[in-house]
């Protein structure tokens, strides 16, 4: 059974945007009644929106309720390759102050499939991303989607979904077990729905953008998603002695903590060439200026979890179970 679900007056607006959109003057957008935003992160492993840090910044400084997103490339067509993505996605999220300066969930933006996966495969790989990035950031994401899209998955339905649909008013028969929408896409700038005044027009955006609703108040809206991370305190953790390689030679110590390979952060950056600034009175790190939101102080030596950190930057990672010797190989290593 489908529960219908229509545009109703009192439901809060917003936006989503990227690069496309230009210089945005948020100011003037919170102004014209948009209460949130939703701002393109990542695509791919390794792009980055070029707008996405001074966006984000700049909708929360005038009180807009800020989310990020991150579109799924069709090169990703292997569970591996979604959480390489995921990490991705993650560490632009942390060069943005981190998933707790966020009022609203990432999100996962799924819907093309050019590389001809079949449905198991495109619901392998959208749960390795979902799963991915709820482990690296403690929130249980978004999923974003179109009708002609939504049957490809299957098993997702627990996580919240934001349909993009422009000329209709509920979620597709068939939605793949969902049976309502918390967020609803209704126009991309051009067809499909207006905003309450009338116009698909947003002031403080020169051109087309995409107009969405959540199914509710912004009060329900910031209710319904504000639960933060939960970050397991140090000294509940279960924590193993291994061993750290980098190329092949002894690097030092690596520590599990709950099965999560760490190892020593400064190791880390220099063998990665990562610019390093530790900063002793707040106990904060940040990588390329990006600010690291897990780092773990063991005796003195700041441990982060090699996996994200690792891939983000291009390197490959192994454990070797039996020895507990976590290994990193860098680029150009053969």
């Amino acid at each position: 059974m489908i529960i219908l679900q229509s545009r109703k007056k009192g439901n809060t607006q917003g936006i989503d945007v990227s690069r496309y959109q230009g210089k945005i003057d948020w100011k003037v957008v919170k102004e014209d009644g948009i209460s949130f935003a939703f701002i393109k992160a990542s695509q791919g492993k390794s792009y980055r929106d070029k707008t996405f840090i001074g966006n984000a910044q700049a909708a929360r400084a005038v009180g807009i309720l800020v989310g990020a997103y991150h579109y799924v490339d069709d090169s990703a067509i292997t569970p591996e390759d979604a959480r390489k993505e995921a990490a991705n996605f993650v560490s632009a999220i942390d060069s943005a102050g981190g998933i707790q300066t966020f009022d609203l969930p990432p999100v996962m933006d799924y819907e093309s499939n050019k590389s001809g996966l079949s449905k198991s495969a495109v619901t392998a790989v959208a749960k390795a991303f979902l799963q991915e990035v709820e482990r690296l950031t403690g929130v249980r994401p978004i999923v974003y989607t179109y009708p002609s899209f939504i049957g490809n998955f299957s098993g997702l339905s627990d996580y919240p979904l934001w349909i993009a649909r422009y000329s209709a008013t509920q979620v597709p028969p068939g939605a793949s077990g969902w049976l309502r929408w918390d967020i609803w896409q209704y126009s991309d700038g051009s067809a499909g729905g207006t905003l309450p005044s009338g116009t698909r027009k947003v002031d403080g955006i020169a051109g087309p953008v995409d107009l969405n609703e959540f199914d509710g108040t912004a009060d329900e809206l910031r209710t319904r998603f504000s639960k933060k991370p939960s970050v397991p305190k140090e000294e509940d953790s279960t924590v193993k002695n291994g061993s750290f390689q980098i190329n092949g030679e002894n690097a030092g110590k690596a520590l599990l903590f709950d099965g999560k390979t760490h190892v020593p952060l400064r190791v880390l950056a220099d063998a990665l060439g990562i610019p390093l600034r530790w900063d002793n009175a707040k106990k904060v790190a940040y990588l390329n200026n990006r600010k690291l939101q897990s780092v773990k102080l063991v005796e003195g030596t700041a441990f982060v979890q090699l996996r994200p950190i690792a891939e983000s930057y291009g390197a490959e990672i192994s454990w070797d179970a039996k020895n507990k010797i976590a290994g990193l190989k860098t680029k150009g290593d053969k």
